[in-house]
């Protein structure tokens, strides 16, 4: 029996996390620092998560779909208000502010940044979807997760996760809060893991290719 059997989920997030508290901060170039947070992430998931992970997508349709449709409301305020993310509910000591487009990826070789988007498009998905909508909504629920099936609802844990994935995007909570809600009903919806990773995957596709060809890195 495993007695620790939100292990899992959770690990693999909280690697995620001090990943991105050290990022450019241990002096290791990037040419070396993505591919070594790629290889470490996907390991960990390997050895610690492989045995709850399910990329099996049946409603890969709706799926692809809603990650489409996240993209869009990702980048629609920005777009059609230039100015929209210096407002200070956006930018403040609080929550910080969107890097300006031209930082930190715009000189990196395409090789680095090819890292960057694997880990954007492949590990986040499934690291993120783990521990929101496959831990944390059941274990908000009953702390016994386990018998908690994928995709029951309560109104309290839907919320509360939907809130905090919001806060976990900083200057972008608002659209944040709106992919969260989204990818929360999915996961009510389809009762599928692979499902909200197929669409959270499509999300960061569809970002990381408009972040590459129109340069809009602060959406990395």
């Amino acid at each position: 029996m495993n007695t620790h059997p939100s292990l899992p989920y959770v690990l693999p997030f909280a690697a995620f996390l001090v990943f991105l508290s050290l990022d450019g901060k241990l002096g290791i170039p990037p040419e070396v620092e993505y591919p070594l947070r790629v290889v470490l992430l996907s390991l960990l998931l390997w050895f610690v998560s492989r045995r709850v992970i399910s990329l099996r997508a049946p409603h890969w349709s709706g799926s692809i779909l809603l990650g489409i449709l996240v993209f869009v409301v990702w980048i629609a305020p920005d777009t059609l208000a230039p100015t929209w993310r210096k407002h200070w509910l956006f930018a403040n000591p609080i929550l910080g502010a969107a890097p300006v487009p031209a930082s930190g990826y715009a000189s990196l070789p395409w090789h680095t940044l090819l890292f960057r988007a694997i880990r954007a498009v492949i590990l986040v998905p499934i690291v993120e979807e783990l521990f929101w909508r496959a831990w944390l909504m059941r274990w908000l629920i009953r702390p016994e997760f386990e018998s908690v099936p994928l995709g029951q609802y309560s109104a309290q844990a839907f919320w509360i996760v939907a809130v905090l994935f919001a806060l976990e995007h900083g200057s972008y909570w608002e659209v944040g809060f709106l992919a969260g809600v989204a990818y929360n009903w999915w996961m009510v919806k389809t009762k599928s893991l692979g499902d909200c990773i197929l669409a959270h995957a499509v999300t960061n596709l569809c970002l990381s290719a408009y972040v590459w060809i129109a340069g809009k890195w602060q959406y990395w």
